[in-house]
């Protein structure tokens, strides 16, 4: 029977995920089988005092290695590999927010080319200052998702603001949410139950002069999630306002699945929460606190530019706990 592309394609990214278990548990045997070899030796008067060398490194290794294959039998995300929209807005603050919006922005496209993703600007809408007041971006690569999915919720900053002349530390917040793109077949749309509106667009963040009729926006009538993109192309805006209405339909979808599964989201670290605060970035003592995971860093300069990586492998390391721990219970 012939395979087709799609056929193969499955059969790879089910191999590619499959891989890593099978590769951990094949290091588990061994271990075991070193043990068990060593320990037959230590009968023979030869070979016994090699088998005493050789055997604490081995029993060393062996509840880490164990640990490793508990990991990779770990529930996944199904969402874990796709692509991810992130969206940013300012929160409470005025302009000193959409200002944090921004560093939030550009700290999150710095981490994106730092592990070689791609940055595609969906809406983006600039305050007077420089500042954001809304940015939609897709974000497309190896483990997307995975690696961002802990950034949803509300980003607190302690600074002086640019725009503060007396020298007083501000406290504002902007609003971080990450959700996984949905394909047609996770979401189906009937063309009844949305309004498509065509705007005059001035053009990412009201810079351009020369305005077009080409803006979308796209109401869900059930839902009443609204949509709008502001590309040249109207036909490709289309397109656009309807993958991010897809994404949002699909994580409010997901986000009900997991209120059902669970009474207490509250304590998973990746509940997604919207309105919970998450971080504080504190200018003045350069610290960045993560208040899901109690985690400070004193490095806050390296992370605005994008060094996430040890916050998101301590977010990533307390979810995964917290599975084991449902486990073993």
């Amino acid at each position: 029977m012939a395979t087709g592309d799609g056929d193969i394609a499955a059969l790879g990214k089910e191999y590619s995920e499959l891989k890593p278990v099978v590769d951990q548990i094949a290091e588990w045997e061994r271990i075991v089988a070193d043990i068990a070899e060593a320990e037959a030796m230590l009968d023979d008067p030869d070979m016994r005092e090699l088998a005493e060398d050789e055997l604490p490194g081995l029993r060393a290794q062996l509840p880490e290695v164990e640990r490793q294959v508990q990991l990779a039998l770990l529930p996944k995300d199904a969402a874990d590999g796709r692509p991810a929209m992130l969206e940013i807005r300012p929160g409470t603050g005025g302009d000193e927010a959409a200002l944090f919006a921004g560093d939030l922005a550009r700290m999150y496209q710095r981490y994106t080319e730092a592990r070689g993703w791609r940055w595609e600007v969906i809406e983006e809408q600039i305050s007077d200052l420089g500042g954001l007041k809304e940015l939609v971006v897709r974000i497309e690569g190896d483990g997307v998702f995975a690696r961002l999915k802990y950034e949803s919720g509300v980003h607190r900053v302690q600074r002086v603001p640019e725009t503060e002349s007396g020298g007083r530390i501000h406290t504002s917040a902007a609003t971080v949410a990450v959700l996984p793109e949905a394909e047609a077949v996770d979401i189906e749309i009937n063309a009844n139950d949305i309004r498509i509106d065509t705007m005059r667009s001035s053009g990412a963040g009201g810079q351009h002069v020369n305005t077009t009729d080409s803006a979308v926006r796209i109401t869900h009538l059930p839902t009443g999630v609204v949509v709008t993109s502001s590309e040249k192309s109207q036909h490709r805006n289309r397109e656009i306002a309807m993958q991010v209405l897809r994404a949002r339909l699909f994580d409010m979808q997901r986000q009900k699945a997991d209120q059902e599964r669970s009474a207490d989201r509250k304590s998973q670290v990746g509940s997604g929460d919207r309105s919970e605060r998450v971080r504080t970035y504190n200018f003045p003592q350069g610290r960045m606190t993560d208040h899901r995971i109690g985690l400070t860093l004193y490095k806050l300069d390296q992370i605005l530019q994008g060094d996430l990586d040890e916050i998101v492998d301590a977010l990533t390391a307390e979810q995964q706990a917290a599975q084991l721990a449902e486990m073993g219970s």
